[in-house]
This record gives C-alpha cells, sequence and structure tokens, in this order.
C-alpha cells in the first residue's frame, strides 16, 4: 500500500465525471487499500478516487472511532437507492478543502446498491 496525494480545491479534476467499473481486479483492490491508507493518514472518514485523481467511481470509507476496530466500506458505483425524508444534520469537512467545516442536512438514512 502507498499514500496518494489528496487533490485540493479548486483543482478542475475535482468537478470532472468519474466512470462506471465493470469488473474489480487486484488493480482496483490495491487502489481501494491506497485509498484506504491515504484517507486515514489525512485523517478522515471517507475518500472517493476523484479526491486523488482517479476518474472511477469508487469510494473508500470508515465510521469507525477509536478504540473500536476499523471498519472499512469499499464501495464500487454506489448508486443511491432510497433517501428518507427525514434528514439530520451533522458538521462534515471534506478532504480537498482541508480545514473548512460545515452544518449539513442530509437524508438521515439512505440504502445503497
Amino acid at each position: 500500500m502507498s499514500k496518494r496525494k489528496i487533490l485540493i480545491e479548486p483543482d478542475s479534476i475535482l468537478r470532472k465525471k468519474s466512470e462506471s467499473l465493470e469488473t474489480v481486479n487486484t488493480e482496483l483492490r490495491n487502489l481501494m487499500d491506497d485509498m484506504l491508507e491515504t484517507m486515514y493518514e489525512a485523517p478522515g472518514i471517507g475518500l472517493a478516487a476523484v479526491q486523488i485523481g482517479i476518474l472511477k467511481r469508487i469510494i473508500v470509507l470508515d465510521i469507525s472511532k477509536e478504540p473500536e476496530k476499523k471498519n472499512p466500506l469499499f464501495l464500487v458505483n454506489p448508486k443511491i437507492t432510497f433517501k428518507s425524508k427525514k434528514t439530520s444534520i451533522y458538521e462534515e469537512g471534506c478532504l480537498s478543502l482541508p480545514g473548512q467545516f460545515a452544518e449539513i442536512e442530509r437524508p438521515a438514512e439512505c440504502h445503497l446498491d
């Protein structure tokens, strides 16, 4: 595994559309491992491939908290299939916008396919 450079806004790549993947192979698994290492070191709880300059529909995330065991998730071609009408507001940040945080309202629940 190796740490990757996180792109910072206003890098134009961050505004480009990522491509869907047909298969997950060893190369993509290695990329996701690199993304996870990059995210943990940043530190963050989520990272999309576009944030390291790779225009592929991949997201890694881990919302576990110390002293819990790490519980990473790897999402390939995620698609939201349900969003609740009920919302929640949480303070969020973004690794591509370092040092900036805001209260964000999102659906309280969603399902991914």
